[in-house]
């Protein structure tokens, strides 16, 4: 069993899967990716995979996208629930850059597709499901690559989101103390206050 605050020690969340992160969050991204510039599922891959597949030839559009960096604000909020035994509510916000690469003869047409498409509250409703908003598409970088003795056509474009994580953690109510305090009165009285719930 999970420690909580009466047993001391390290706390663990007390629900162990929000926010989306890894495989669950990359699915989510690949998602709106692929539906907002209308590329197919399949062509909308993940940058960094631990078997690389080969990649599409040169006159295929498709897009790599990976998360290169995110950024947590400067400090969570933290709320006492005081219903049941009591739990702290840990809410902080972050932002998370993701990279889209495209390729192929229509790259540059779809990286404008997906920085325009983003702009469409319609678009973005599964990131608000899962807390999370649009904020700023970057501008469009050319990146050519030179592949088998041939430029391979490569725009980048950065989306960048934000999106809120709250997690629960076993901080129980208090529900009693013994307090030892001294008055600054000549001379000083010194006491014990019991506090029960």
């Amino acid at each position: 069993m999970a420690n909580t605050s009466a047993t001391g020690g390290p706390l663990a969340p007390a629900v162990a899967s929000p926010p989306l992160d890894d495989d669950a969050l990359d699915d989510l991204l690949q998602e709106l990716v692929a539906g907002v510039t209308g590329l197919p599922p399949s062509l909308v891959r993940p940058r960094w995979q631990p078997v690389v597949p080969k990649q599409p030839e040169p006159g295929t559009d498709w897009c790599a996208i990976g998360i290169p960096h995110q950024e947590n604000d400067a400090g969570p909020v933290i709320q006492h629930d005081p219903a049941g035994e009591g739990s702290d509510t840990y809410i902080r916000h972050q932002e998370i850059e993701l990279l889209c690469t495209f390729y192929g003869p229509h790259a540059k047409g779809y990286a404008q597709r997906l920085a325009d498409g983003m702009a469409i509250p319609q678009n973005s409703e599964a990131l608000g499901a899962a807390d999370m908003r649009f904020i700023a598409a970057s501008g469009i970088r050319a990146a050519p690559d030179f592949v088998n003795q041939q430029w391979v056509r490569r725009y980048d474009l950065t989306l960048t989101l934000r999106r809120k994580i709250t997690r629960t953690y076993p901080v129980l109510n208090l529900l009693s103390a013994e307090v030892q305090h001294t008055t600054d009165s000549v001379p000083p009285v010194a006491g014990t206050t019991i506090i029960d719930q």
